[in-house]
């Protein structure tokens, strides 16, 4: 908070800033400016891009990188060792069913050929002409 004499300094501050004239400047003036600034700016380049790539800013890049990489990896294995843990199952339940007789297997052909889906007979097509 300000006290009394600082208020009071201020209003005398004021009202002599108020009575001083505009300075006269150049009309190029804000043209030298920004010359000064890019000026600036271009001694400053070089140390920003080294800045840039500093330590300071690329290691906490580098360990997000490696985390979500990591992560990554991690999350591939898990999915192979699931699907390896459901193969072994599948494979242990078909392990105890019994073996089919040797009779099943005797007739295993014929069995197999009528699962096969049949041809149209075009002979017997050729027969009925009111059925094409």
């Amino acid at each position: 908070m300000k006290n009394e004499s600082d208020t009071q300094l201020d209003a005398r501050l004021d009202q002599a800033l108020k009575g001083l004239r505009d300075p006269a400047v150049a009309s190029n003036f804000t043209a030298r400016v920004m010359r000064e600034i890019d000026t600036w700016e271009a001694r400053r380049g070089p140390t920003m891009r080294f800045h840039r790539w500093s330590w300071r800013f690329l290691l906490p890049r580098a360990v997000v990188a490696a985390v979500l990489v990591f992560a990554g990896i991690a999350a591939h294995r898990h999915e192979v060792n699931v699907r390896r843990a459901v193969l072994a199952d599948s494979v242990a339940v078909v392990a105890m069913q019994p073996m089919p007789s040797v009779d099943a297997l005797k007739n295993f052909d014929a069995i197999r050929r009528m699962s096969q889906p049949a041809a149209a007979d075009d002979e017997l097509l050729a027969l009925a002409p009111d059925l094409k």
